[in-house]
């Protein structure tokens, strides 16, 4: 296998590399790394029993008696310049089709986004809540261009509120990265089989309720590290 030499390893420096299957070259896992990390995959195989997509995929080119090909996208860099290059790889050619397993650096604060995306970021304005809501965070669930069903399903199942709490509720505001993403009229409200959590059901709001808020800034409610995913505006 592979290495690269000592003297190679210390001119070398931080470097952003690629992992391309031989059967079809196409870019399968990007990365950043010192020394010989780039050849450090296929090592792992040898070593490593787990089962992930990655490991997976080489261990397929490797029955097949080929070998990964490894390339050094860009090399002698910083280590911030190295992170910076590879979220923005990882951006261009997306997550979906790659096997990396997260997003690359800072890829929400700098990474890919719509004109639409950019926009709500910088010019989101802070706004008070005037109706009695409930803000739903749902940064683990989100996904980037999902369709309102989607969204809709991600918001109203299901969390843990005080039952007190429930008849008062008019809203359920969508929150994701502390921007409102959409606001429902909540209907009803359920509990979960096990009784210990609530879902509602709903619509989205009507207009005037939507334009007041959507693309908004919760900064007022949601501070930053804060784990509750749930927040009241009453």
């Amino acid at each position: 296998m592979k290495e690269f030499s000592q003297s190679v390893c210390e001119k070398i420096g931080h470097y952003v590399y690629v992992l391309k299957d031989p059967r079809n070259s196409k870019i399968f896992y990007i990365g950043k790394g010192i020394g010989n990390r780039v050849f450090h995959h296929v090592f792992g195989i040898l070593e490593n029993s787990n089962e992930t997509d990655k490991l997976n995929l080489i261990r397929e080119i490797i029955n097949d008696n080929l070998e990964i090909q490894h390339y050094i996208l860009r090399h002698d860099l910083t280590s911030e310049q190295a992170l910076e290059i590879e979220s923005a790889c990882i951006d261009l050619l997306g997550l979906q089709n790659l096997t990396n397993s997260v997003k690359g650096h800072n890829s929400w604060e700098r990474g890919l986004k719509t004109v639409n995306e950019v926009i709500q970021y910088y010019d989101a304005k802070i706004v008070t809540i005037t109706e009695p809501a409930i803000i739903i965070t749902i940064n683990k669930h989100y996904k980037r261009f999902m369709s309102p069903e989607e969204l809709y399903n991600i918001t109203r199942i299901s969390w843990r509120i005080a039952d007190k709490r429930i008849k008062t509720i008019k809203y359920g505001i969508a929150s994701y990265r502390g921007i409102v993403r959409e606001v429902y009229e909540i209907e009803n409200w359920l509990k979960t089989k096990d009784g210990k959590r609530w879902y509602f059901t709903g619509k989205i709001a009507e207009e005037s309720i939507r334009n007041k808020y959507l693309n908004q800034s919760l900064e007022n409610y949601i501070k930053k590290g804060s784990q509750n995913p749930i927040k009241y505006t009453f």
